[in-house]
C-alpha cells in the first residue's frame, strides 16, 4: 500500500466552509457520499440527525467563507493561464459572497457591520495567497472541476458526491485534487483524512476502469498538502469498508439504535441540546419509506470545504 506524502507552508488562518450543490434528480436506490459515511463513522446520531431528521444547521461566517474560497478556486481556472494571479483571485471574492448571498440572503446576519464583512473577506483574500503558495494555478488546465460522480456497486449501492477538480495528464493519468479551508490533520491521522479520497477514487475506478495516479488534498488553512498514491488493492479495501458501513447503517436502521459517539468533535456539533450524551433526547423518529434504509439528499453529497475532524 502507498504512503501518504506531506509538505508544509507555514500559515495561521483556520476556517470551516459547507457548500450547497446544483440540484440532482431523486435517488431512489441506496446510497451514500463519503461526507455521510463519515458522519456515521464519527457519530451514528449525527448521521440519523442529518440524514433522517434533517435538522437544520446554523451558517457560520467560517463554514461561508470556505463556500465563497472554494467557489473563486471554480472560477479562477476560467481565467485565461496568465491571469491566474492573487489579484484577479482576490477580484473574484466580492462578486461570488454577492452571488452567495442572492442565493441564501439570510446570511446577511452572518456579519454585525461592515466592516465585520470586510474583514471576513480580508481572512478569505489569505486562504487564497495560502492557495497560491501551494500551486501554480497558470500551469493547469483541469479537467474537470465541480464533477459529480456516481457509481454503483454489485451489491446495489449507489456512491456518489462532487470532486472539486480532476487533473488528467497526456498519458491518461489522473490526479484529484480537494481544496479544504481548514488546518491539516495531525500526524498519523492522515489516513482518516484519506477517506474520502478513497472513496472518489474508489467511484472513478469503477467508472473509467484506471486507478487515480495520485489524491492530493490542499489544506490552505495551513499551507499543507496531503498526497497519497492508492493502488487496485487499497481501493478493493475502501470498497469493502464503504459496503460495512452501509451494513452498519441498514442495521441501525432497523432497530431504531442511533448511539452517540463523545468525542471532541462534540464541541462543532449544532445538536448538543438534543443528544442524550449532553442530557438531551432525541427528536421522535419519522416514519420511514419501504425500503426502510434513510437516503441522503442530493445536496448532502457534497463535502464540506473543511470539517472539525481536521483540527484533532
Amino acid at each position: 500500500m502507498s504512503g501518504v506524502g506531506r509538505s508544509v507552508l507555514s500559515m495561521s488562518t483556520d476556517v470551516t466552509a459547507a457548500a450547497a450543490p446544483p440540484e440532482v434528480s431523486e435517488v431512489r436506490q441506496p446510497s451514500l457520499s463519503p461526507s455521510r459515511a463519515s458522519d456515521f463513522m464519527t457519530c451514528p446520531l449525527l448521521y440519523r440527525f442529518r440524514v433522517i431528521d434533517r435538522l437544520p444547521e446554523k451558517p457560520s461566517p467560517a463554514a461561508t467563507r470556505g463556500t465563497v474560497v472554494h467557489a473563486v478556486l471554480e472560477r479562477l481556472f476560467d481565467l485565461p493561464a496568465a491571469d491566474r494571479v492573487p489579484e484577479r483571485a482576490h477580484a473574484l471574492l466580492a462578486p461570488e459572497w454577492e452571488r452567495l448571498l442572492e442565493a441564501e440572503p439570510e446570511l446577511a446576519g452572518l456579519f454585525g457591520d461592515d466592516q465585520g464583512r470586510d474583514e471576513w473577506l480580508t481572512s478569505a483574500e489569505a486562504l487564497l495567497d495560502s492557495y497560491f503558495e501551494l500551486e501554480d494555478p497558470t500551469l493547469l488546465e483541469p479537467a474537470e472541476r465541480e464533477l459529480f460522480v456516481e457509481c454503483d456497486l454489485e451489491s446495489g449501492l449507489r456512491l456518489r458526491g462532487y470532486v472539486d477538480r480532476l487533473d488528467e495528464a497526456p498519458g491518461g493519468a489522473l490526479r484529484v485534487v480537494d481544496y479544504k479551508t481548514g488546518r491539516a490533520p495531525r500526524e498519523g491521522f492522515e489516513a482518516k483524512a484519506m477517506f474520502q479520497m478513497r472513496f472518489y477514487a474508489l467511484v472513478l475506478w469503477r467508472l473509467r476502469g484506471e486507478v487515480p495516479r495520485l489524491l492530493q488534498l490542499l489544506y490552505l488553512g495551513s499551507g499543507e498538502v496531503l498526497r497519497y498514491e492508492p493502488d487496485e488493492a487499497d481501493l478493493r479495501a475502501t470498497e469493502r469498508k464503504v459496503l460495512a458501513v452501509w451494513d452498519a447503517i441498514a442495521r441501525a436502521t432497523e432497530r431504531g439504535d442511533w448511539r452517540p459517539s463523545p468525542s471532541k468533535l462534540c464541541d462543532w456539533c449544532d445538536h448538543q441540546a438534543l443528544c442524550p450524551a449532553f442530557g438531551g433526547t432525541p427528536p421522535e423518529l419519522p416514519v420511514l419509506p419501504v425500503p426502510a434504509v434513510p437516503q441522503a439528499r442530493a445536496a448532502d453529497e457534497r463535502p464540506s470545504p473543511h470539517t472539525p475532524v481536521d483540527e484533532v
